[in-house]
């Protein structure tokens, strides 16, 4: 074997687990395996997982906060605006740098796959170039995948139908949306049909904005469901956000609801930055504004939870770290038993891994060699701890090693370290 990782926890609850690694694949899994290899590691106990997947992230954007100034008010429609005075100063490779960066940041957080959408409303198309480039560079350690996002409205912006065919010739891989930025209601769900038929036609995937409201009419979702199964285009169809759902009345969502499971269309919330942005009318009571996760999850419908912003016109904080998201994610959907909080460890591994189709993605012989050991000894103590990833591995190579998060104490009468974890 190239590596033997010993004495692991999984974070479906077996412990005391080997992992078998050759020639970039899990060669096999089980206890006390009985195999040599060049190098071995000890997991002493501590989570072993597949990699952090975020499904939803605006890569083009990451790390440009302040440009061309800070948002003041820290709402979406101002991040919007300062998005649209941006664009025509971009220069390709400061993108490029930036994602770069990024990316770096990514694989020391254990974060192997990214969905990126990629606004193609600005006729030159330079975002989208740059995130290709840096997909290209990228792909021995991160899975990139593109969507190509029409920031200002498929209808509304004159060529963002065109420039988005043009990017997914260039290879763009996911057809996106954002109905409720349309001029009306009703060219909303014509924009959801029209971009579903062009996915249909091309055989892509579909991840809209869709409904990233306080507005309970914002509907748009019950349209992308039902062209999903006219189309048939089940479990290729994602909703992102569906914040407009947090203010829908109950009745209405109990319809709504099963059309989506049934549609096999799956949910994205983005816990930091919906908590952050939306409600933002509201006195008091002051609406959360994350759509109704537990409540999704209940009805059979996939849900992940994605990042959306980092350092950016929308969010000045965030550093790539889906433990954090997660975290967030827990608390506003007051997920805290426990069953909930390995959902919620879910929402940002195996969950999204399925939405994305990523292929061989798990922890099993065969699966690709691609994981993460965490200085914690479960999923739900990993989130606890937004634990430290001590060493990251993909397709059997180490990208990444850090030192256990420990204290030094110097207080009369304890004792002289720390490690925040109980029992230890």
């Amino acid at each position: 074997m190239d590596i033997v990782i010993r004495n692991a926890s999984l974070p479906d609850g077996r412990q005391n687990i080997d992992i078998a690694i050759q020639a970039g694949r899990i060669h096999a899994v089980g206890e006390r395996l009985a195999l040599g290899a060049a190098q071995e590691i000890d997991a002493g106990g501590d989570l072993v997982t597949p990699p952090f997947v975020d499904a939803h992230f605006h890569m083009d954007a990451t790390l440009s906060y302040g440009l061309p100034r800070v948002n003041a008010s820290g709402t979406l429609l101002e991040g919007i605006s300062l998005w649209g005075e941006l664009k025509p100063t971009l220069v390709q490779e400061a993108i490029i740098e930036r994602a770069m960066q990024y990316c770096d940041w990514a694989v020391a957080r254990g974060l192997l796959a990214i969905r990126s959408h990629v606004d193609i409303c600005d006729d030159r198309l330079l975002a989208t170039e740059a995130l290709l480039e840096v997909k290209r560079r990228v792909a021995p350690y991160i899975d990139l995948q593109l969507v190509a996002f029409p920031q200002d409205g498929i209808l509304r912006c004159r060529t963002a139908f065109a420039n988005l065919k043009r990017a997914v010739g260039m290879g763009v891989d996911v057809v996106g949306g954002i109905p409720h930025f349309e001029r009306t209601m009703a060219e909303g769900a014509a924009s959801v049909k029209l971009l579903c038929e062009y996915a249909a036609e091309q055989g892509l995937r579909v991840d809209m904005h869709c409904d990233e409201s306080d507005d309970p009419m914002s509907r748009h979702i019950e349209t992308l469901a039902c062209e999903t199964q006219r189309l048939g285009l089940q479990g290729r169809v994602a909703g992102s956000h569906l914040t407009s759902m947090h203010s829908m009345d109950n009745y209405y969502v109990s319809k709504l609801l099963p059309l989506i499971a049934e549609s096999g269309v799956a949910a994205i919330a983005n816990p930091l930055i919906n908590i952050t942005l939306q409600g933002r009318h509201d006195t008091y009571p002051k609406r959360r504004g994350m759509t109704r996760v537990p409540e999704l999850m209940a009805a059979g419908v996939d849900v992940a939870f994605g990042h959306d912003c980092v350092m950016d016109p929308w969010y000045g904080l965030g550093s790539g770290d889906m433990l954090e998201v997660a975290h967030m994610g827990l608390h506003v959907a007051q997920m805290t038993g426990q069953a909930a909080m390995q959902q919620c460890f879910m929402a940002i591994t195996e969950t999204p891994a399925r939405i994305l189709g990523l292929e061989g993605y798990g922890i099993a012989p065969g699966c690709h060699a691609d994981l993460v050991l965490l200085d914690a000894g479960s999923a739900v103590e990993a989130i606890r701890l937004r634990a430290v990833r001590k060493v990251v591995i993909r397709r059997g190579q180490v990208l990444s090693t850090a030192p256990a998060a420990r204290a030094t104490l110097h207080l009369p009468g304890r004792p002289a370290q720390t490690d925040f974890r109980l029992g230890r």
